[in-house]
């Protein structure tokens, strides 16, 4: 399959050029020439298939054309070595719990494919060239991508995070590990780490003597696989709701016909992960509507009011991943709808918390339901919980372990969570990073100096 750019002036691109580059010559963003739709009998059966399975027919619809089946099953089966659940809340609120992966968050899923898809690219070329994987992070990302990539042979990869901006739990999963990896702690915020990247990419010296890539949520391999869970959602949801109600329990069956009575919440920074389901949805699930929640960042609620999208600085919040001012992957949304504010709007409603509003969600989904939510999965489970009308059920992405943002958690719920030992493990280990500049003329003269 072909990608175009969203900005229409560079050339078509094969999937592996997509993923090398990342981003396309013209700054824009790639996007498949076409989105396959699955046949009606794969929904008809989807409860009974595993998450793998349904995972690889999603996979074979974006990759199958460019990738050999069994390579493609390989990859899928060792990205997806772990379970996402989807927890009961509520009676009509369910959250999808994305925090079961090696960094327990989300990006496990999107980062391990990424990874094993550009190191299959990369077997098949020379091996005289490192591939230079640059990726910003406002949280989890960097974890996810270090730990996907770690140990891979014939890659280097360069996690930038805003100094004193990211979790001390989520800041020690990529600036302990070594090897392959380096950490170069910013002194800015999220989007001046992502105007580096981008800034990188587009400059020919650099661009001459280094293969650069992002892992990044614009680079295709990274968000395209976050659509399985989607999928992964509906079928659980499906299989709960096609069983007979305990005495007492609201009932409220999936209709296999449009879906209708299906929504879902998911916490929004950068939007790819709102953006890959949308996808979903474009593919024949049967969702109806969804919701963007937002923390303070709320460039793109205010969009949905007004029709304008006015990028601004991001603003610091105890949902610090969705810190985003400027969200990349917006530009895909256009794309995906012809630019059309009223047919977004038709998809798409969206929410604002603040940090108080968040705290309080925290602390009564604790207390009423006994569920610990994440400053991040707390903006979903409140978009829900005001905007789900009679006859729908919901869910959420709790899109990272609670235990991530230990000290905050523990402060608001007056808690004590438990650090489960996959963190304690990086927790031990000595941080090493690089102080950078925000200015573009010293990080490529950093980079100047790791050409190979």
């Amino acid at each position: 399959m072909r990608y175009y750019s969203t900005n229409g002036k560079a050339p078509l691109a094969t999937l592996e050029k997509a993923v090398v580059k990342g981003l396309a010559e013209d700054r824009g963003l790639y996007m498949p020439e076409r989105i396959k739709p699955l046949p009606q009998e794969f929904f008809n059966g989807i409860q009974d298939l595993s998450l793998q399975e349904i995972a690889y027919r999603v996979a074979d619809c974006f990759f199958g054309e460019d990738v050999d089946a069994e390579s493609l099953r390989r990859i899928v089966c060792d990205t997806l070595s772990f379970d996402i659940p989807a927890v009961k809340v509520t009676d009509n609120i369910y959250s999808l719990e994305l925090f079961h992966g090696p960094t327990l968050a989300f990006k496990d899923v999107g980062a391990r494919f990424m990874a094993r898809l550009l190191q299959y690219f990369v077997s098949r070329r020379s091996r005289d060239r490192y591939v230079n994987v640059l990726v910003a992070t406002s949280g989890d990302t960097g974890s996810a991508v270090a730990n996907g990539f770690l140990g891979v042979e014939g890659i280097r990869v360069y996690v930038l995070y805003p100094k004193g901006k990211v979790s001390p739990i989520q800041e020690c999963q990529f600036t302990t590990l070594g090897q392959n990896i380096t950490a170069i702690e910013v002194d800015g915020v999220f989007d001046d780490c992502q105007a580096l990247v981008k800034s990188a990419f587009m400059d020919e010296e650099l661009s001459a003597a280094m293969l650069l890539t992002s892992a990044n949520s614009i680079n295709v391999a990274r968000f395209l696989p976050q659509s399985f869970y989607y999928f992964w959602a509906y079928a659980q949801l499906k299989r709960t709701f096609s069983c007979s109600p305990r005495k007492g329990e609201a009932h409220m069956p999936l209709r296999e016909d449009s879906g209708e009575s299906l929504v879902c919440c998911v916490p929004s920074g950068n939007f790819g992960n709102i953006c890959s389901a949308l996808f979903a949805k474009r593919m024949g699930l049967p969702i109806s509507r969804f919701i963007a929640a937002n923390n303070a960042n709320d460039v793109f609620y205010n969009y949905l009011q007004t029709g304008q999208y006015l990028p601004q600085p991001s603003k610091q919040t105890i949902a610090n991943a969705m810190d985003v001012g400027d969200p990349s992957n917006f530009a895909r949304i256009l794309e995906l709808y012809g630019g059309s504010h009223e047919a977004i709007c038709g998809d798409i409603s969206g929410a604002t918390y603040s940090d108080s509003q968040i705290a309080e969600t925290m602390r009564q989904c604790l207390s009423v339901n006994g569920y610990q939510l994440d400053p991040h999965g707390a903006c979903g489970y409140r978009a829900l919980q005001e905007g789900l009308r009679k006859g729908e059920v919901g869910f959420f992405l709790e899109t990272a372990h609670p235990a991530k943002f230990k000290q905050v958690v523990d402060d608001i719920c007056h808690s004590d969570v438990a650090i489960p030992e996959r963190l304690q493990a990086f927790m031990k280990g000595t941080k090493h990073s690089i102080p950078m500049s925000k200015e573009f003329s010293d990080f490529k003269a950093f980079l100047k100096t790791q050409v190979q």
